[in-house]
């Protein structure tokens, strides 16, 4: 239940309307002030209020040309269907502001086609961030498939799964994988594969026309550990057999090969497909992500990319 009283809710009203009329509607404060028979003041604490309160998401809408310019050199490189590098924060080389508008403008082209799509999804913070950016919108035509599972080991829903608040947001029907993300045993994954829902959920993923994904490093900050899949043993062991990254808890090492562990045999996740013919978008940033990301695209596990200029460059520095 929403814990702001009536008064409360009643000016986030007031702020989410001067916030319409001074972004949308180009007035200017005393415009403002004057239609919602405020003082100027009033006006102005009103647009700042929408502003703190998170009622205002703003996307840039122009081309910057040293990031063109990445984006045509990554796709070229590594054969790219599509590339989108967003600008990046000088003083901060870990920052990931605009990774999540850029990819909900990316996604956004496919939710507003009226032809139906299937589109398949990752989880992680870099994708729930994108969703967060989207609009309200009414896509009844389009079915959202999870590419892996929802759980954690203990039956626990995992933080970070995306594709029920997706569907909530704009309406579209949507196929969660009920499972854990890693099997107990390989017997335990051969079973729960055979369950006539997965299979239906899993031969929906190979149908879709777009899937997106997050990249995750392997090694300090790894989400795997972070997100207590993995224990710091299980993730030594990666580290010290060349792990270089994981995608949907698939594990690869330094060539985008899928390591030969165990854990890629627990792994409950649809399969990744090299070098597949519809877009695989990767969206990951930062200087953690460096190695991961370079070595999924050497891998051809995603064959297309929406990162920041810092991670871009830094890419292509790599031989």
């Amino acid at each position: 239940m929403d814990s702001k009283s009536n008064s409360e809710l009643a000016r986030l009203e007031d702020a989410a309307r001067a916030a319409w009329l001074y972004y949308v509607a180009k007035n200017t404060q005393d415009e403002i002030a004057q239609k919602l028979e405020v003082s100027r003041q009033s006006a102005q604490r009103l647009v700042a209020l929408a502003v703190t309160e998170g009622l205002i998401k703003v996307r840039l809408d122009h081309p910057i040309a040293k990031c063109m310019e990445l984006a045509e050199q990554l796709k070229h490189r590594f054969s790219l269907l599509e590339c989108e590098i967003v600008p990046s924060d000088p003083s901060d080389e870990s920052s990931v502001h605009g990774l999540a508008q850029t990819s909900a403008t990316v996604l956004e082209r496919y939710l507003k086609s009226a032809q139906p799509k299937t589109l398949a999804f990752g989880t992680g913070r870099a994708l729930k961030a994108c969703i967060d950016e989207l609009p309200s919108m009414q896509c009844p035509q389009h079915k959202i498939v999870s590419l892996l599972g929802n759980m954690m080991s203990d039956g626990s829903a995992s933080a970070f799964d995306i594709v029920v608040s997706m569907a909530n947001r704009v309406q579209a029907k949507h196929y969660p994988m009920p499972l854990p993300v890693i099997a107990n045993s390989v017997t335990e994954k051969n079973i729960l594969h055979e369950l006539a829902p997965i299979k239906s959920i899993l031969a929906l993923v190979e149908q879709a026309d777009a899937t997106f994904v997050g990249i995750g490093q392997i090694g300090e900050q790894s989400p795997l550990l972070l997100d207590g899949f993995i224990d710091q043993d299980k993730l030594n062991e990666l580290v010290n057999d060349k792990a270089a990254g994981e995608i949907i808890s698939w594990v690869y090492d330094h060539q985008g090969q899928l390591l030969a562990h165990p854990i890629n045999q627990l792994v409950m996740s649809a399969p990744l497909i090299p070098n597949a013919n519809k877009p695989v978008y990767g969206v990951a940033a930062g200087k953690n992500k460096v190695n991961a990301i370079f070595a999924a695209l050497q891998g051809g596990l995603i064959n297309s990319l929406i990162t920041n200029e810092y991670t871009a460059e830094q890419i292509l520095a790599k031989k």
